[in-house]
Parts: C-alpha cells; structure tokens; sequence
C-alpha cells in the first residue's frame, strides 16, 4: 500500500495568501478556489469586484484541474483544436484555462482554480499561490 501527501487546511490558507497577494498586486478582481485530489472543495475566495459567475467557475476549474491531475487549459486546447466530443466528458466543467494541478512528490494533492480576469491570468495568480508551498 502507498503513502502519499494530502493537502491540509493550513496549506490551503498559504496558498490563498499568496494568490490573494498575486491578484492584488495586479488589480485583479478574481474568485480564488482549493480543491483537494478528489475535487473536494476546501477553499473559496472572492475578492471585491469580481462577477459573480466567477464563484462558479473557479471551482470548477479547480475540480476539472484536480481530477485530470492536470492544468484545466490542457482540456481547453483540446477542444480548441477540434475534439468538441470533449465537450461532452463527465464530470469536467471547467474546461478552461485557470485550473492549476497541486503536485507533491508525484501525486496530485489537489489544485487551484482561478476566475475574474484573462485565463493566463487566472493562471498565473493560480501558480503564485501553489509556489507558496514550496514544492
């Protein structure tokens, strides 16, 4: 039997505050959510500003992230490319890029969805916050 990592509240605030700080230092109104391995969510964020939809889609970018155990814009790309069957994969909403995987010692530990600005910025402020654990 395996032993693998698990993210932990406290590593979810970590990773909160340094997207938060992200975001901000950027002016960017943006929803920041943490899911754990099985899309579970643990953390949610919204920041001043941000459209409303945006509570909807972070998580689900975060869950789509999680559960691939890769980035959300992998998915995105796909179906830009023409596979538009993807659209019909179960369980994955946040097809769009944002969703950031948390790997730890090869084992996706949960991940970060970002919504409220470009997707690449989403993406950046998703990453910010993962490189606050310091793996």
């Amino acid at each position: 039997m395996q032993t693998k990592p698990m993210l932990t509240l406290d590593d979810a605030k970590k990773i909160a505050a340094a997207a938060e700080a992200e975001a901000k230092a950027n002016q960017w109104p943006v929803v920041i959510a943490i899911v754990d391995d099985g899309g579970h969510l643990m953390w949610l964020q919204r920041l001043d500003g941000v459209a409303p939809i945006s509570a909807h889609i972070a998580p689900a970018k975060a869950v789509t992230a999680a559960l691939g155990k890769r980035e959300s814009k992998i998915y995105e790309d796909i179906i830009n490319n023409g596979r538009y069957s993807f659209l019909s994969a179960p369980v994955l909403e946040g097809m769009l890029e944002g969703g950031v995987p948390i790997m730890a010692d090869g084992f996706c530990v949960g991940a970060v969805g970002v919504s409220g600005v470009k997707s690449q910025e989403d993406a950046q402020i998703a990453k910010a916050g993962i490189a606050a654990l310091g793996l």
